[in-house]
């Protein structure tokens, strides 16, 4: 594929053209999926490939992309792109530039431990298929489902720079619910919640070890169905890791993409509150808070040698002591702002054009453990396990509820509460963290389905977090 690159490459020759770059991807998908102790779904799409061509000619972008890897298809899509740049540019009010950058050649393949796709179905299903079914035969759960998604990539990106990078990832996705019911109503508890994919292969379900935790979410599952819910208008909550992930994703990830700050975003995922004059001067939080993207952490999903801009990866501050000095870039935002690019310019596929993505966005470790930290609580809730959220399109007004909550009194936790709900304003709330938990406690949490653009694309990435604690936060008083 690297040779078809150049190939490709080299069609790109024109003398009106000012930047341009191939990418093919050979993606395979296979998801088992298990309801109320049954099979219902084993699915795989393998070497789906496609190659994409985009090229800059009069300030404006042409893209083509092909599934028909044959000559005559590739040297038609070549032509598409720069007709469509050319034609594109008639009518450009605002040329883009790009600022050179250096190319660089590299490789990166991921070995995991066990290839779920050179592992016989008959064997996963087995696997799956004994945890299902002990799922199915307790008492007093009415639903299970038990669903892993494993994934494989190759890709190779090139452009007119001489950059020529391929890479080879595996990402795995296991999940189980279970869900309890009675005349107090319908409860849930999932494992191992909201965001849990992984870098791996099958060695991924192996670890988080299904089968011994399938009788605690279930007792959970019932014991929420009778357990009281918060009290409080206002109360100090910690939110741990799996929960805290998707905070991060909506109000801060998101919120930081510097395309919703130029209108490119409007009309699916949202815009954001933030502005180019916040740069520098901006309090996102309190003086805890830093937030960095980084995708040159080998160890998250977002993790990549370069970008679909030609970025290199590299660790990039957006919120340093609470201040807001940088956003998610592609190379056109990046020069509009006086910002240097972050390596956040990715697409799902090669068909796709490349949008500003997150890769792997991490909030920066503090001191000391959850124990420890639970013992400095007086009085207020631990959440984790997302339930239910909204967020608006600017990314400010938000609601979170997770499947359950436990009191803290004293120092200690006392009992647990069902669907905690909270809910604030992006800034006060990330103002009010007044403690976060130390590298003991952070990880990398991930997801397969961030979704945004139209057509959509949904991409990988990880969040690395440590437990958190947040005062005086608003909730929603249960009846």
């Amino acid at each position: 594929m690297k040779e078809l690159v150049k190939k490709t490459l080299n069609m790109l020759n024109a003398p009106d053209v000012q930047f341009g770059d191939v990418r093919v991807t050979v993606t395979d998908n296979e998801n088992i999926f298990f309801e109320r102790g049954f099979l219902k779904g084993a699915a795989s799409e393998i070497a789906a490939t496609s190659i994409g061509v985009r090229v800059l000619i009069g300030g404006t972008w042409g893209f083509a992309s092909t599934s028909d890897m044959s000559s005559t298809s590739i040297e038609k899509i070549v032509k598409e792109a720069v007709q469509n740049a050319r034609l594109g540019a008639r009518f450009k009010n605002s040329p883009i530039e790009y600022k050179p950058v250096d190319g660089i050649v590299a490789s990166y393949h991921f070995d995991p431990i066990k290839d779920p796709f050179k592992i016989p179905l008959k064997e996963k299903v087995s696997y799956l298929g004994e945890i299902a079914s002990k799922m199915g035969k307790l008492d007093g759960i009415v639903h299970s489902i038990v669903h892993t998604h494993f994934y494989k990539q190759y890709k190779v990106y090139g452009n007119t720079e001489g950059t020529l990078v391929d890479t080879t990832v595996y990402d795995a996705r296991p999940s189980m619910m279970v869900s309890a019911a009675d005349q107090n109503g319908f409860q849930t508890r999932t494992f191992p919640g909201h965001m849990p994919a992984q870098r791996g292969g099958f060695e991924v379900l192996e670890k988080l070890d299904f089968i011994n935790n399938i009788d605690k979410i279930a007792e959970e599952a019932k014991e929420l169905l009778t357990a009281p819910r918060v009290t409080e208008d206002q109360a100090d909550i910690i939110i741990n890791n799996g929960h805290l992930a998707l905070q991060l994703h909506e109000s801060v990830g998101h919120a930081t993409e510097a395309d919703r700050m130029f209108g490119m975003e409007i009309s699916y995922a949202g815009k954001t509150f933030v502005k180019e004059n916040m740069l520098g001067n901006f309090k996102y939080g309190s003086d805890l808070v830093n937030i960095y993207t980084d995708a040159s952490d080998k160890r998250g999903i977002g993790y990549h040698p370069v970008d679909d801009d030609g970025i290199p990866s590299k660790r990039v501050d957006i919120i340093k002591n609470g201040v807001l000095v940088d956003l998610q870039t592609s190379r056109y935002t990046a020069a509009e702002l006086g910002l240097e690019p972050s390596s956040n310019m990715m697409a799902t596929h090669a068909s796709e054009f490349p949008l500003i993505r997150m890769s792997n966005i991490c909030i920066a470790p503090g001191k000391g453990s959850l124990a420890d930290l639970i013992k400095d609580t007086e009085n207020g809730y631990l959440l984790d396990y997302t339930k239910t959220w909204s967020i608006d399109d600017n990314r400010n007004n938000f609601q979170f509820t997770t499947e359950i909550g436990w009191k803290i009194e004293n120092g200690e936790i006392k009992h647990i509460v069902k669907e905690p709900t909270y809910f604030g304003i992006t800034k006060d709330f990330w103002n009010s963290c007044d403690r976060i938990c130390g590298p003991e406690e952070w990880g990398f949490y991930g997801t397969f389905y961030c979704g945004k653009g139209e057509p959509g694309q949904v991409m990988h990435l990880s969040h690395g977090v440590a437990p958190m604690r947040f005062k005086n936060v608003k909730m929603l008083p249960g009846n």
